[in-house]
């Protein structure tokens, strides 16, 4: 199979510059999107950020995500962060090596001051001279911030002077697909005020054997507990959360996401609450797994006509900062459950990430397509094949499949969900998604699975 290959072509590397007017931290964009069409080197940003120390401690912290490894931490990554311009605020995003950890930091309106804020996402340079110079950002230094060239530094450098080519992996794309389906089933579990924060976040683990913890809210702070009782939420591979150190010191409050009444390992995501903005850390189940083999999308992909509704869909978005929809399904004249499916499918592709603290869906746009996303989901692809080949035989609740010289057997519950006696499901319980034979009764009936 070929790795695709990700290019960031860069008009300079990103740099903290002195100058008269103070300190300016330059980041360079590689090519985006834009509502103008692609751009080589967009510009989203120029003016100050309120609070200069947290948003570099910050934005450092985006980056040790996207350089580390947290299982077979021996190997390293190196892709660049994305950001996202939202018109009301950016968002820097980054995926671990491994594929098991998904950081994001907000900059919200309050924590920008300038001129007005764009719409697209492209890459940013994110190198060792840049760390360093962010590293020694401190909390009186005005800090000028500039997401792009501007015009003059567009007509006068000579093309691109900074290229990187690496690895892309395909877990890493399915990542952002998986990710925002994640989010949408987390709810917030609690919230510490900044000095339980720090105490309780510096008091995981930083390195070790990978553990699945466990923890439960307790008046204004978080107790450890054994076992998945009621209330808890997971903490898969505590020492994970290692990013977070970097900006303890400037925390307002940390905020926790996870599922009701989680049974078994789960995601959740760690929120810290900085002046202006929010650094978010979403964990896999496991240290051991990352996020793009869960599952989550394939019901969408799967979905009858939601490959057409993405398409209706995505001309109604516009970078926004909040999806709601209820008001896209009104938009485009078709039901909510079609829209939450074709969400899904551009998932797929990018379009579409989860922010856990304000429960809404927002829009970027990555250079994937979603038909890649589909040909690299293998239970999806089976599935197809089954049906292709008549295997699926239907009466009526209760469907059999048949692989090569064995049948499994498919029942749908009252509640709509189903069951198989296949391995998978006996093993994940529908924790990671549908089984290939759900999804080979849901293709033949037409219908979504779960």
């Amino acid at each position: 199979m070929t790795q695709a290959v990700q290019t960031y072509a860069y008009l300079r590397p990103s740099a903290v510059l002195d100058g008269a007017a103070g300190r300016s931290l330059a980041l360079a964009t590689s090519g985006g999107s834009t509502p103008a069409g692609e751009v080589a080197n967009p510009r989203f940003f120029a003016g100050f950020l309120t609070a200069p120390a947290p948003a570099a401690a910050a934005l450092l912290a985006v980056a040790d995500v996207a350089a580390a490894r947290y299982y077979q931490p021996l190997l390293r990554a190196s892709l660049d962060p994305v950001v996202t311009a939202n018109g009301d605020r950016l968002r820097f995003e980054s995926f671990s090596g491994c594929c098991g950890v998904y950081a994001r930091l907000d900059v919200l309106a309050d924590g920008l001051d300038g001129d007005e804020i764009g719409h697209g996402t492209t890459n940013v340079d994110v190198n060792n001279p840049l760390r360093e110079s962010l590293s020694l950002i401190g909390s009186t230094d005005p800090l000028h911030l500039a997401v792009g060239p501007d015009a003059l530094e567009v007509t006068t450098l000579d093309g691109p002077v900074v290229e990187k080519k690496v690895p892309l992996p395909d877990r890493w794309l399915r990542g952002f697909a998986e990710t925002q389906v994640i989010g949408a089933g987390l709810d917030l579990r609690a919230e510490l005020p900044a000095a339980e924060a720090v105490r309780f976040l510096r008091s995981l683990p930083r390195g070790g054997r990978t553990t699945v913890a466990w923890v439960v809210p307790a008046g204004r702070t978080l107790r450890p507990t054994t076992r998945p009782v009621p209330g808890a939420v997971c903490l898969p591979g505590p020492e994970r959360l290692v990013a977070l150190q970097r900006v303890l010191r400037h925390a307002v409050a940390l905020r926790v996401y996870g599922p009701p009444n989680a049974t078994a390992p789960t995601a959740s995501a760690w929120e810290v609450v900085l002046p202006g903005m929010r650094l978010t850390l979403t964990l896999s189940p496991d240290a051991a797994r990352g996020f793009s083999g869960e599952g989550g999308v394939l019901t969408a992909l799967a979905a009858e006509g939601s490959a057409a509704d993405a398409e209706l869909v995505a001309v109604l978005l516009a970078w926004e900062p909040r999806i709601d929809p209820a008001e896209l399904a009104e938009q485009a004249g078709i039901s909510l459950a079609r829209v939450r499916a074709a969400l899904g499918r551009l998932g797929t592709s990018g379009q579409i990430g989860y922010d856990t603290a304000e429960a809404a869906y927002f829009h970027r746009r990555l250079p994937y397509d979603s038909e890649r996303a589909e040909a690299r989901n293998p239970r999806l692809t089976a599935a197809r094949a089954l049906v292709a080949a008549g295997a699926v035989r239907q009466e009526g609740e209760l469907a059999t499949v048949t692989v090569d010289d064995h049948v499994q057997r498919v029942r749908r519950g009252a509640d709509g969900a189903h069951t198989c006696t296949c391995l998978w499901w006996a093993k994940y319980r529908g924790g990671r998604g549908p089984c290939k034979h759900v999804l080979a009764v849901g293709l033949a009936r037409g219908e979504e699975t779960r």
